[in-house]
């Protein structure tokens, strides 16, 4: 009996169940990334008074609109109320989702604690599954002075009512909307990274006479820094590309303008302006900007955790 060589077919195997996944990323995120490079190094040039058909002609801009986008005023203005935004929502998002996440995990025995456990679990997780647009128009109507009942029940009992679409409690209304339908998604990861501790681990801590408490910040948090690390760093990312909730609560406020968020001022000049160069220009910066920080943050949080490893 003679041993025939393998074929090139097991080692193109890989290759071929690769294939729809890259001809899907090269399709919907390659290209379009490439033509939107193509567009900001490109500008309209109007030449005479630009009512015929040959005096509109695209020509080479090379970094002038990278320039223009950088010195917009709007959009530096955008970037500061996104970033108070993100001040706001990230420490109460990732902080409510750990501590739902914690006593979800806590020491329960029994049916009934378990089918409490899943109920909270899916009560929690709901919001998330929630559309961003239906969530902020919901909220927004719960905002308006003469449809609220937050507004009424104020009114009834005495109490000053405050203004939840102006001013800074724009801000707190806002943000409320996306720690609402945002935390039941962090909450599962970091109880998911919860569940996966060994239940020795907490069976010698009890044992060495630790309470819920201690397990709780000496065991648990530790073991889930991982989870809290990817769960900021998807927040970062939704926190720069906030715009759902300022573009839905528009029409019910004067206090958020056309260019309240960055991703808002891409919109006003792709589609209002028609000036689809620009706004590509804009949007690539906005997205180095979020590379940047986003894995800035995953460089710092991977040197303090090997650092904590080491000790």
């Amino acid at each position: 009996m003679t041993l025939r060589p393998l074929g090139h077919g097991p080692r193109r195997a890989p290759y071929v169940f690769l294939l729809p996944a890259i001809l899907l990323f090269a399709g919907l995120f390659a290209l379009p990334i490439g033509y939107a490079l193509y567009l900001s190094l490109r500008k309209i040039d109007v030449k005479g008074l630009g009512l015929g058909k040959g005096s509109r002609e695209e020509v080479w801009a090379g970094l002038s609109n990278y320039t223009d986008a950088l010195h917009d005023p709007e959009l530096l203005d955008g970037t500061r109320r996104v970033l108070g935004y993100g001040l706001i929502v990230v420490p109460t998002m990732l902080g409510l989702a750990l501590l739902f996440a914690l006593l979800l995990d806590a020491d329960r025995r029994g049916r009934k604690d378990t089918l409490l456990r899943g109920f909270s679990r899916l009560a929690i997780f709901l919001p998330y599954a929630i559309p961003g647009v239906v969530a902020a128009l919901l909220w927004g109507f719960l905002y308006l002075p003469d449809v609220s009942p937050f507004h009424y029940l104020l009114g009834k009992a005495g109490l000053p009512r405050p203004e939840l679409l102006d001013g800074g409690g724009l801000y707190a209304s806002m943000s409320n909307i996306a720690v609402w339908g945002g935390t039941g998604f962090n909450m599962i990861v970091i109880y998911t990274s919860l569940r996966s501790i060994p239940a020795e681990v907490y069976e010698a801590a009890r044992l060495d006479g630790c309470s819920q408490l201690q397990i709780a910040l000496r065991i648990k948090i530790p073991m889930v820094t991982p989870s809290l690390v990817l769960t900021f760093f998807f927040s970062i990312i939704a926190t720069m590309q906030v715009f759902n909730e300022p573009t839905t609560l528009k029409p019910l406020t004067n206090s958020v303008s056309t260019t309240w968020s960055p991703l808002m001022v891409v919109h006003q000049k792709a589609f209002v302006e028609g000036d689809v160069y620009a706004a590509a220009a804009t949007s690539l910066i906005i997205a180095v900007v979020t590379l940047v920080l986003s894995f800035g943050f995953l460089r710092v949080a991977g040197a303090r955790t090997r650092q904590g490893g080491s000790r």
